[in-house]
């Protein structure tokens, strides 16, 4: 069992990273947000809060828990900061490999020894990742979900040394967070981005094809499947350029059933980015909310 007095650093003050500190401190532990921009930081502190404070008006929080665990919650400027003693890091940090790389290096002298590093990514390589430091078998992959508070899952990505001892001890920290975890080896897309974006791909050929409407394409993957969200409604609320940059990946890496579809490509070019620019398959308002009958049709296209 994970020890409750034991501490977390989570570096990067993102989406992701202010979700799996939420996390962490409302499961209990002690828990260090570091990042080097003062107002991200602010900003997710306050986005906790509301989770917890959020929590409480719905009554799925008592408000000794939420105050309890705001109280476990502190934001740092920097790892020399936020590290020292933590028995468990999860970096957040932007898609760049040399700064992935960066902050374990930096880190690892001021952890705890024997501590875990784990890194959110979901399409660089674990392996190159963990080459940075001396013990790269106590280096895993923890791909949470957005938003995190929200989504159940965490997928597990193993390189190319780590260890089952590493693995076993990671899934103990994802049970006492209360999310399932599933294991998957070092690959491209790893298991969810991989069938999310063929499933995103065929619903736009579809779209593009004239197979049915936007609206009818999503309902039936809601109604028919039970899925919260239709493809073209998550594509819209993930980005396409997010999207497109993902199955050119794929497609240079797995093959021709990753080649993106035109309309995707169109799209793109046109700044449709999705609810991010107002406009994507469907079009939205000032206050992001999408606007009745307006997905794309293939008379538009």
């Amino acid at each position: 069992m994970i020890d409750k007095n034991q501490s977390v650093v989570v570096v990067g003050a993102g989406l992701m990273g202010t979700g799996i500190a939420h996390a962490f401190a409302s499961s209990g532990f002690a828990t260090r947000l570091v990042d080097s921009n003062g107002q991200a930081l602010e900003k997710a502190l306050q986005n906790i809060h509301a989770i917890l404070d959020g929590g409480v008006k719905l009554g799925k929080l008592a408000l000794d828990a939420a105050e309890a665990a705001k109280a476990r919650l502190t934001i740092h400027a920097s790892l020399a900061e936020g590290a020292p003693g933590a028995s468990l890091l999860v970096e957040t940090v932007s898609e760049n490999l040399a700064v992935k790389k960066a902050v374990l290096a930096e880190a690892v002298p001021l952890l705890l020894d024997g501590a875990l590093l784990a890194t959110n990514t979901s399409a660089l390589s674990v392996t190159e990742i963990a080459a940075s430091v001396p013990h790269p078998e106590r280096v895993i992959g923890m791909h949470f979900f957005n938003p995190v508070h929200k989504m159940k899952l965490v997928e597990l990505v193993l390189g190319i040394a780590t260890d089952a001892a590493t693995v076993a001890l990671t899934r103990e920290w994802v049970e006492a967070i209360g999310k399932t975890s599933i294991l998957v080896n070092e690959s491209p897309g790893l298991t969810t981005s991989r069938m999310s974006a063929m499933l995103g791909n065929e619903a736009m050929w579809m779209l593009q094809e004239g197979t049915a409407s936007a609206e009818d394409i999503d309902t039936a993957l809601r109604m028919g499947f039970n899925h919260p969200m239709g493809p073209l409604e998550l594509g819209d609320l993930t980005g396409w350029d997010t999207r497109l940059s993902v199955l050119r990946y794929l497609h240079s890496t797995l093959g021709e059933k990753f080649r993106p579809c035109p309309l995707i490509i169109k799209m793109v070019a046109a700044g449709r980015h999705g609810r991010k620019t107002g406009h994507g398959v469907y079009q939205y308002d000032a206050a992001g909310q999408r606007v009745p009958g307006s997905g794309l049709k293939a008379s538009n296209l």
